[in-house]
């Protein structure tokens, strides 16, 4: 099933050369990868989201609290 948007992309596609259409499939795989990893992103950090509004809190109450050390980042 066929949207009136990729349609019109079908069409626009048709209008050109071969290897131009395959620069264009390779720009869109490229793009439609990014997108699919930004939406896996976006739902994975929707998940973790109250977790780290949790840890950020306990952190603001220890730093608060004077129980906070500065951390050592040379013996990492």
């Amino acid at each position: 099933m066929s949207s009136p948007a990729i349609a019109t992309v079908i069409k626009m596609m048709e209008s050109l050369s071969e290897d131009v259409q395959e620069r264009v499939v390779e720009h869109l795989r490229e793009y439609l990868e990014d997108l699919q990893d930004e939406l896996k992103w976006n739902k994975s950090f929707k998940k973790t989201q109250q977790q780290l509004i949790t840890s950020a809190q306990s952190a603001k109450r220890e730093i608060a609290e004077g129980l906070a050390k500065p951390m050592n980042y040379e013996n990492l």
